[in-house]
Formats: structure tokens, sequence, C-alpha cells
């Protein structure tokens, strides 16, 4: 059951330390005039790799998640407050999936793509699409690290 739970928290903190990383390290530092050639090659770089970390991060997640739910006594469908934090938490993990996925898979590549080509300013809905692409990513976070303050609601109670 420890290296469950070791699994789970490893994988989460990968997730949620890379996010935090790029969001706070890496996309501001790279701001400075001195990247500014290399900015664009170095972030499709980092996102690429760091999307591998990710979505195995998620199945880790994935798998170990209903593993440890059935060590837990208590049903999920029991009117208590564990069960109400579990179901908050299980939503806000769906939204933050499909979020994630949205971003990996749709937005992110088709951003890239525009960028590559020069074509990210020829008309609005492409430059939308390259103002959105971040607040997915930070809408992500903030979706993360609730599930974070769930899981640590569900620890303690």
């Amino acid at each position: 059951m420890i290296v469950l739970v070791w699994l789970h928290l490893v994988a989460a903190v990968a997730w949620i330390g890379g996010m935090l990383f790029l969001s706070l390290a890496l996309v501001p530092g790279l701001k400075e005039e001195a990247f500014a050639a290399v900015r664009g090659a170095l972030i499709r770089s980092v996102a690429m790799r760091f999307r591998l970390v990710v979505w195995s991060a998620v199945v880790v997640l994935l798998v170990t998640g209903p593993l440890l739910l059935t060590q837990k006594v208590a049903s999920p469908w029991d009117p208590s407050a564990w069960s109400t934090i579990l179901k908050i938490k299980l939503a806000l993990v769906v939204v933050l999936l499909g979020l994630t996925a949205v971003h990996d898979f749709w937005v992110g590549p088709k951003v890239a793509r525009m960028l590559r080509e020069g074509g990210a300013g020829k008309n609005c809905a492409r430059a939308w699409l390259i103002q959105v692409s971040p607040w997915l990513a930070r809408v992500g976070l903030v979706l993360a690290l609730a599930v974070l303050y769930a899981a640590v609601q569900l620890a303690r109670s």
C-alpha cells in the first residue's frame, strides 16, 4: 500500500511541480531579451518533453488512484464529508484531464504550427488561439492545485 501512495505522490509531484516550474521560472525567464532567438524552439522542446512526463504521470495516477480507493474503508457513495470531498476531487480531475488533453493535443500543436509557419497574426481566430493557449495552462495549474488541496483534505479526514 505504501508503494502505491508513493507512486501516486511522485506522479502528482512530477506533474504539478513541472507546471509550477514552467509557469514561475522557465517562461518568465525566457522573456528576457537574451533568449529571444531561442525562445520559441526552447519552449517547444521543453513542452514536448514535459507532455511525455505529464501523460506518464496521468497513467500512474489513473492506475494507483482507484487501487488506493479500494483500500479506503468508507464507500465513495456514503454521504460523509470524506465522500463529498472525493467526488469534488474526482470532478476536478476529470475537468483537468479534459483541459490538459485539449491543450496538449489540439491547442498547443496548432499554436506551435502557426508560430513556426509565421501565420500567427493572419486572422482574429489565430490570434485568439495564441492568446488562449497560455491561459489554458494557467487554468490547468489552478485546477491541479485544487486537486492537490482536495487530496490533502482527504488524507486529513
